[in-house]
């Protein structure tokens, strides 16, 4: 009798009539897939999560690793495009007055107008609103005149050497008896950038707040 007949034969529901070494052989498969069940439920359901955990470590690790060497693949790129940047902000930079030149902006603002035609009614320098390294100044004004002259006047302003915006503009007849004569208001802004004093006081002032902010008792008024 061949081993398969053998095994065909054996009683399943009486083992221990099997011989010796097929008893035997059950006894390791068995132990065998024990083993592996109490390692599969005690080793690795344990060991999943943290298993999980670096493989998803191990995923960021390779985007970064990616990104950084696309980064240092274009370091050179970035340096050029970095001083193209600083250029360009030189360039704009250069249009912004500083403290001293703001009052003769402002007369050409004013001779602008007039320059166009225009008859002045309103010129009101405002506070000035500081930024992080510029402060813009707002300027009231109203003026008289035609479409023609606005126009004119509005090129003038764009043909400046320096930055100067105009907002809030708001057009009306000047008088209900006057037909081409308009009344215009409008908000002109000038731009000047802030000396380095100017900057490290700013940046004093900031630190200096926040300390009183993070001493002030909670609940404090």
């Amino acid at each position: 009798m061949n081993l398969l007949e053998e095994l065909r034969s054996l009683d399943p529901r009486d083992p221990g009539r099997w011989p010796f070494a097929i008893r035997a052989g059950a006894v390791g498969v068995a132990f065998v897939a024990a083993t592996i069940g109490l390692i599969y439920f005690f080793v690795w359901n344990e060991q999943r999560p943290e298993l999980e955990q670096r493989r998803a470590e191990e995923q960021q690790l390779r985007g970064e690793f990616r990104e950084k060497h696309a980064k240092a693949v274009n370091l050179e790129v970035y340096k050029q495009q970095l001083k193209d940047i600083e250029r360009s902000f030189g360039a704009l930079l250069r249009q912004l007055p500083g403290k001293t030149e703001v009052p003769s902006l402002l007369v050409d603002i004013s001779q602008t107008g007039l320059g166009a035609g225009l008859q002045e009614k309103l010129f009101q320098p405002e506070a000035e609103v500081r930024r992080d390294f510029y402060a813009e100044k707002p300027i009231k004004i109203r003026l008289t005149g035609s479409y023609h002259q606005f126009g004119e006047f509005v090129s003038g302003i764009a043909a400046l050497p320096r930055i100067v915006t105009l907002d809030d503009i708001s057009i009306k007849p000047d008088s209900k008896d006057a037909y081409d004569q308009l009344s215009m208001e409008l908000t002109a802004r000038t731009y000047r950038y802030l000396d380095e004093d100017e900057i490290a006081a700013a940046e004093a002032g900031k630190k200096k707040d926040a300390v009183v902010h993070r001493a002030r008792p909670a609940g404090g008024g």
